[in-house]
């Protein structure tokens, strides 16, 4: 019997969030290029939005942001 994967959440702040992906092709056609290789990311509640230069560059649902990026909180 396969064993259920268990979803990462993350709580609401500030985080590093890195493309899984090795290159800017494999994260285009995952639908990560503007993310691509990494961005600041913000969560807050069910939503993810990802900045980068300030700008903002796209935003997701946090459980699929915490599952797909590698993410590390920043402390400011």
């Amino acid at each position: 019997m396969a064993r259920k994967k268990t979803l990462v959440t993350l709580a609401d702040g500030v985080y590093h969030a890195k493309c899984r992906q090795l290159n800017a092709l494999s994260a285009a056609m995952n639908g990560h290029a503007q993310v691509w290789p990494e961005a600041r990311m913000i969560v807050t509640g069910d939503e993810a939005v990802f900045y980068r230069d300030g700008e903002w560059v796209w935003s997701c649902n946090m459980l699929y942001a915490a599952n797909q990026f590698d993410v590390t909180p920043i402390t400011e």
